[in-house]
Order: C-alpha cells, then structure tokens, then sequence
C-alpha cells in the first residue's frame, strides 16, 4: 500500500495544494474554502510526477488488477490515467463531462468493448459528482466499472456515501486529513488552525471562513 503522508508531502513540494485559512478560496460551486487543490501543477515537475505516477500504478496493480482499461476523467485526469495506462499497459479511454457538440458527438474518446472492466481515474475528488457523470457515461456505453483512483480526496462524507450507494470502491493516495497532520507537523499551520481546517471538513457548503 503507498504511504499517504509521504504523497501529501509531494503535493506540498510542488504547491498542488495550499492552505489559507485566513483567506478562503472560492471555488466553483461558491464554496468557501481554506484549501485549494491543484495537481495539474505536480505534471511539471518530473521527479515528483514520476513517484505520484509510480504509486498510481502501486495502488491500480494492487487493488484494481482485474482491470482491462483505464479511463481518466476530463480534464485533469486524463494525463494520470495516460500515464498509468501506459506504465501497466492497459487500454486507455477519457470521459468529457459531456457529449461534443460537434464531429461525431463523443463523450468518451478511445477504442473499447462492451464488458470491458474499467477503473476511473481521477485527479482529486470533492463530493463525487463529477467523477459519478464520468461513471454514468461509461455505464451507458456498455462498459463494468470496476472502481476508482484518485490522487487526493477532501474526505467528504457525501462522496463516501454516494459510491457506497453505487457500489464503487475508491482509493485514494492521499486525503485532507493526512495533508493537515502533515502540515501541522511541518509548522505550516497552527493548532488553532488546523482546528478550523477540520471544522471545514464537517459542512464544507455552509462553511463561512474565521
């Protein structure tokens, strides 16, 4: 199993993730949040991509080896599932959130077969909903979804139920909890902090900062 902490601890040397308390991020959906997630920034840099790649594979031989294909969702996932497919050499697919509104009209790109067992591979996962489209359109094709990896997870309970209710087993390499424990062990935040931090967690759409 790959050690969590020692990926939390990547992400932060490549800035994917940071922490402000003081000032929360808004995300898309108008959420307040003391923590922005962005692992697009670990593609560039090449030693701390490899290792991230080399436990996405870890996790993908250990718990998902009946696998056929992979299938990163768009956008952000696709280069980590181009990148483990062509590690373990599996067929790889990606998933647009929805249909092209031109040329053939595909949400999903790549060859594959009706019955082929797939893993979706994210890049982080928030409340799942995203990540359950991308399924849904692989379902409608005709495709078995044999679970889901992601790099980083917030650790939200409504995505742990939603692929419960699903029957999806996810892993994650890392998660929100162990980013905190790190960072609060390195001095980046403050115990009063990291109080707030998890406080967040708990109702993160009603969440209004300090």
């Amino acid at each position: 199993m790959n050690d969590a902490k020692v990926v939390a601890e990547k992400l932060l040397e490549a800035n994917a993730v940071r922490l402000s308390p003081e000032n929360p991020f808004t995300w898309a959906s108008g959420w307040k949040s003391p923590i922005y997630c962005d692992n697009r920034s670990v593609l560039s840099y090449p030693y701390i991509r490899d290792f991230v790649k080399s436990e996405l594979c870890n996790v993908l031989f250990e718990q998902f080896g009946e696998a056929e294909a992979l299938a990163g969702v768009a956008t952000a996932g696709i280069a980590w599932g181009a990148m483990a497919a062509d590690q373990i050499k599996l067929p790889f697919l990606y998933v647009r959130p929805k249909p092209k509104d031109h040329g053939l009209g595909n949400q999903i790109e790549g060859r594959y077969e009706p019955g082929q067992k797939v893993v979706v591979v994210e890049d982080l996962v928030s409340t799942g909903k995203s990540s359950l489209q991308a399924v849904d359109a692989l379902v409608a094709a005709g495709l078995e979804i044999v679970g889901m990896v992601s790099i980083f997870t917030y650790d939200f309970t409504v995505a742990k139920e939603a692929f419960e209710a699903r029957n999806i087993r996810y892993q994650a390499l890392t998660s929100y909890p162990v980013l905190l424990e790190l960072a609060l062990e390195r001095g980046i935040i403050k115990p009063e902090q990291s109080e707030l931090l998890l406080k967040w967690r708990e109702d993160p759409a009603n969440w209004t900062g300090i």
